[in-house]
């Protein structure tokens, strides 16, 4: 879909996490193709009328090619600045953004389908690693919750 989802001129300004995980907290980060080194679990912004549930199910197919059953609400939301080098995708007016945090448990590390327009490798990372390694501040905070569930 294009920026101008639904024929609307501007992104909705809300969003998706999704963690995929292992039962031993292998965590999946996927790296951006830009910027270069900016690593992080699956995300994506919401289409104009689409559930936060829909969108977390479309974004996981797209970016890693993962079934999306067994997707779970964390019912948790996070809200945090819309970077300036993204500010024009949005309402002028439009400064934030809000999170939906989801995760999905897989038995074991698997191989993914990368969307590489979106990512250029992906890797799994042990729990102290995916911290250290995730770029964002969000997707930090929804591997500690996973990790202190």
């Amino acid at each position: 879909m294009t920026e101008r989802q639904n024929d609307r001129p501007y992104k909705r300004p809300e969003s998706v996490l999704v963690v995929v995980h292992t039962p031993e907290l292998a965590i999946l980060l996927l790296e951006r193709v830009a910027p270069p080194g900016f690593w992080q679990s699956v995300t994506g912004s919401l289409h104009w009328g689409e559930s936060a549930a829909a969108a977390a199910a479309r974004e996981l197919r797209e970016e890693t090619g993962l079934d999306p059953a067994g997707l779970v609400d964390a019912e948790f939301e996070s809200t945090f600045p819309i970077a300036p080098q993204w500010r024009q995708r949005y309402a002028p007016e439009v400064t934030e953004n809000r999170e939906h945090w989801w995760y999905l448990a897989v038995p074991g590390p698997r191989d993914v389908e990368l969307n590489r327009a979106e990512h250029v490798r992906y890797r799994w990372f042990d729990l102290p690693g995916a911290l250290a390694r995730a770029s964002s501040s969000t997707n930090r905070a929804a591997i500690e919750r996973l990790r202190d569930a």
